[in-house]
């Protein structure tokens, strides 16, 4: 644990220590695209975020090979060059359209090549236990075809998440958390080295969220884009694939018998394994039902728009920060709850606690206007929007003023917000020097309706 514990802080630290050299790359080389519509924030931010995280990726790697409890995992198994290859490989594709904006089908074609160039240095799906049947040995091809889905749907699952300051980033750590323990699990109490490889993928990738998040909390000072959303896309999928396809469900013998009454009792074990997607179950259900609304609509799938779930939660009325929370609130739930099972099936309170929690869930997306504020002892240990306001002498005066005239007090209030509030939103040129991502933030209006359409 040790060692993991140090591989995640390395990666951390390189990648947080590189994001803000990033940064001034990304506004030199001009890599700061005008606000769009979908768009949440209200002035030009730089990109290019997922450089440093690949290089927190590679220094992770480095430092593990020279561990002497990690190293045998690099040589006892391919995988690790795998992840590095297939990592490259779509790092490079995210660089380029983080820069240039290339096409969603040349992207497509790219993770499908990435994911193929793991699959050929053997990070592939080898066999899979179904209920009732047993274990059940792919061909070729089948585990070429599965592993190439899986990589794709989580990739663009991670990606079509990426809307909001921290949001990607925090829920593929907690992802990554509950991967880690599940596969750590198996690795340390059963034995099993095949599930090493996953557990240094999820430390890695745990750190390379870390090591970003600082700098990409709202308001953000720059993005990890398309070369860090489908980055650590990509290293989600690989941790799941090596604990799926690599780990042989009769050597945790659970029940001893068949093979298929082993898997059929080793069932709750392997939900995270046959089902990976539930660990990120967030981020998929807002992609089915993207694909779901733009084709509804007669638009492509790959076209964006302002309705993912993040958008629907700032359109009811949350703030941005609270909208996150809530977001990671939802995921830490579902994937632990599922680890939480799979460790322990037969208990009732573990399904209890779930449908609290959902409940607690439930009554914070009900409450979107509740803001809690800090006693006044706290006060200086809090953001300012959790602190007291006091009543502002000029705002008095102003209604003073009016309920003078005859008019209702509400109205000077009322005038005065009139008066605050902006008349037009004019965006914001992205400029050659970067000068607004650098600069004093400005203050714009308040962002648009949420809607299907830009």
């Amino acid at each position: 644990m040790r060692d993991y514990l140090l591989t995640l802080c390395v990666t951390a630290a390189v990648t947080y220590l590189l994001t803000g050299p990033v940064r001034k790359f990304a506004i030199a080389t001009g890599a700061m695209p005008e606000i769009r519509a979908r768009d949440v924030h209200r002035e030009p931010t730089p990109r290019l975020g997922g450089i440093a995280m690949f290089f927190g990726l590679c220094a992770g790697l480095l430092v593990a090979d020279h561990l002497q409890n990690l190293n045998s995992v690099f040589e006892l198994s391919n995988e690790p060059r795998a992840l590095l290859s297939g990592a490259a490989l779509i790092w490079i594709i995210g660089v380029l359209d983080d820069k240039f904006e290339i096409d969603a089908l040349i992207k497509l074609g790219g993770q499908m090549i990435a994911a193929g160039v793991m699959v050929m240095q053997g990070l592939t799906i080898l066999w899979i236990p179904v209920p009732g049947v047993g274990t059940v040995s792919l061909t070729s091809w089948q585990g070429t075809l599965l592993t190439v889905a899986l990589v794709v749907i989580t990739i663009n699952a991670v990606n079509f998440v990426d809307g909001l300051d921290g949001l990607a980033a925090g829920m593929v750590c907690i992802a990554a958390a509950a991967f880690f323990l599940y596969a750590y699990r198996i690795w340390f109490s059963y034995g099993i080295e095949a599930a090493a490889p996953a557990s240094l993928f999820t430390a890695i990738l745990m750190g390379m969220c870390l090591g970003f998040l600082p700098h990409n909390m709202h308001p953000a000072r720059i993005f990890m884009g398309d070369s860090g959303s489908m980055l650590i896309g990509l290293v989600l999928a690989a941790a799941a694939i090596s604990v799926t396809g690599q780990v042989d469900p009769d050597a945790l013998k659970i029940f001893e018998g068949s093979t298929r009454e082993a898997t059929h009792a080793a069932l709750p074990v392997f939900i995270p394994l046959l089902l990976p997607l539930t660990i990120i179950a967030i981020p998929v259900a807002d992609l089915v039902l993207a694909i779901v609304r733009r084709t509804w609509n007669g638009q492509s799938p790959f076209a964006a728009d302002r309705g993912h779930l993040h958008h629907r939660l700032l359109e009811i009325g949350h703030s941005h920060s609270r909208a996150v929370l809530i977001m990671y609130f939802w995921s830490a739930l579902i994937a632990f709850g599922v680890v939480a099972y799979s460790v322990h099936s037969a208990s009732m309170w573990i399904v209890m606690l779930v449908v609290a929690l959902s409940a607690v869930g439930l009554v914070l997306l009900l409450l979107p206007r509740f803001t809690p504020r800090a006693p006044r002892w706290a006060e200086a240990f809090v953001p300012p929007r959790y602190r007291r306001r006091a009543v502002q002498p000029h705002l008095t005066q102003s209604s003073s003023a009016h309920g003078a005239q005859g008019e209702p007090a509400v109205a000077g209030t009322a005038d005065f917000e009139a008066a605050a509030e902006p008349q037009e939103r004019t965006p914001i040129p992205a400029g050659v020097n970067g000068a607004t991502a650098i600069g004093a933030r400005s203050r714009l209006p308040d962002r648009r309706k949420a809607g299907t359409r830009g």
